[in-house]
């Protein structure tokens, strides 16, 4: 065997090691690159999806409290009339008119609730 020959071979060998090295490094390099813009990008989808669904967990607790207070003034002002009622008749009439005022609020406002609950979850799911 040549001198020359085993120093090309030994050269050459190297080289390719060293183009394999570096390939293996730029691959890497990309590999992390790519984990790093997918992590980015669930990070802000999960800011975004958690911060939505907090919105709206606000906005239906907002409308829960309004409808507790019309809710406690309808009963206070029914007491009220209840407390000036003169005759059997007079409550039983007050009694039923009553009720059926309150079924149909409550009726409406369960309505609003379950619109407001569907809105909440179709824009957090939406994020997704």
């Amino acid at each position: 065997m040549n001198v020359r020959t085993t120093t090309r071979s030994a050269g050459s060998g190297e080289r390719v090691l060293r183009e394999a090295a570096e390939a293996g490094s730029a691959q890497s390099k990309q590999a992390l690159e790519d984990m790093s813009a997918a992590t980015a990008e669930a990070t802000t989808l999960m800011t975004d999806t958690y911060s939505t669904a907090l919105r709206r967990a606000q906005d239906y607790n907002a409308k829960l409290m309004e409808f507790a207070e019309k809710n406690t003034k309808t009963a206070l002002e029914f007491v009220q009339r209840l407390s000036v009622v003169k005759s059997p008749t007079e409550f039983i009439e007050l009694s039923a008119s009553h009720s059926r005022s309150q079924f149909e609020t409550l009726s409406e406002q369960a309505r609003e609730l379950t619109t407001l609950a569907q809105k909440a979850m179709l824009a957090t799911v939406d994020r997704v």
